[in-house]
Order: C-alpha cells, then sequence, then structure tokens
C-alpha cells in the first residue's frame, strides 16, 4: 500500500519531508504512481543535482525501482544521455531515452518539491523481442507503453 493510504492523517507537507530525508540519505526517490492501464514511476531528487530526473512507465513497481535505481547510479558516476541515446539495462533489456515533453504534469512531487524548471528523461525500454514502443509489433498481448515526449535523433 501507498505511504499516503497508510498514513491518512498526513498532511502532503508530511509526505514532502519523507522525500526529503530519503533524498537527502540516498540521493534520490522512486515515486510509483498505481494505475491499472498505465502504472509509472520517476526520481524525485536527481534535480537537486544538477540531473534531470527519470521516470518509466508500463512496469512492475519492483521492475521500475530496479531500473530507475541502476540509471540514475549512471548518471552520477558517468554521463547524462542524451534524447535519442540507448542503453543496455538489467536482465539484457535495452532501452532508449526520451525528453520528457511535460514533466509538470507526470513528475508531480518533483516539480512541487523544486519548480517548475524539472526536466525529465523517460526509459523507453523494448519489449522481449526487442521491439520499441513506436513499433505496431510492440509487446503483442501485454502491457502498452505510453511515451511522453517526442522521440530523439539516433546517434
Amino acid at each position: 500500500m501507498c505511504w499516503q493510504c497508510d498514513h491518512p492523517e498526513a498532511t502532503r507537507a508530511d509526505y514532502h519531508d519523507v522525500l526529503r530525508r530519503t533524498i537527502l540519505e540516498h540521493g534520490w526517490a522512486v515515486q510509483f504512481v498505481e494505475s491499472d492501464r498505465n502504472p509509472f514511476a520517476y526520481t524525485v531528487g536527481l534535480h537537486s543535482a544538477g540531473l534531470p530526473e527519470l521516470l518509466v512507465t508500463g512496469v512492475s513497481p519492483e521492475w521500475a525501482v530496479r531500473l530507475l535505481n541502476t540509471v540514475a547510479n549512471y548518471l552520477i558516476r558517468e554521463r547524462v544521455p542524451a534524447p535519442g541515446d540507448t542503453m543496455q539495462l538489467p536482465d539484457g533489456w535495452e532501452a532508449e531515452f526520451v525528453a520528457v515533453a511535460q514533466p509538470d504534469v507526470h513528475l508531480t512531487l518533483a516539480v512541487e518539491l523544486y519548480g517548475p524548471e524539472v526536466r525529465a528523461l523517460q526509459l523507453v525500454w523494448r519489449d522481449e523481442d526487442g521491439h520499441s514502443a513506436w513499433c505496431p509489433d510492440f509487446n503483442k498481448g501485454g502491457c502498452r507503453q505510453p511515451v511522453l515526449g517526442i522521440r530523439g535523433p539516433h546517434p
């Protein structure tokens, strides 16, 4: 269950405090947004290090945390990928980076903490057959993956 559901007496400011403590301790937090149709997750806190926040759609909470933590560590230790860049992910998956067109719509908590200048990159993952989200054969019969920005140039 979600933190806010477990703490019905708490305010939004209380949850902001929880996020700030997590960010202080770990560098960022991962926020999952539950939905039967289009679940997604995003980081909160990378902005304070001058980095874009990260977002992923269409995956389970466990997989989202694993992906976002892996890529956040990469951003901190290596470099920030450009839209259109690709990256090998855990378990042999591949993702392409897309600049999120409207971070204020999807990364609500990051914007509440850091303001409207928050920017974000979406990890657009390929299905197990190697199809991208733009391919009509993507994830046949499985979860769809909304892409929240314009596909960048391919290097």
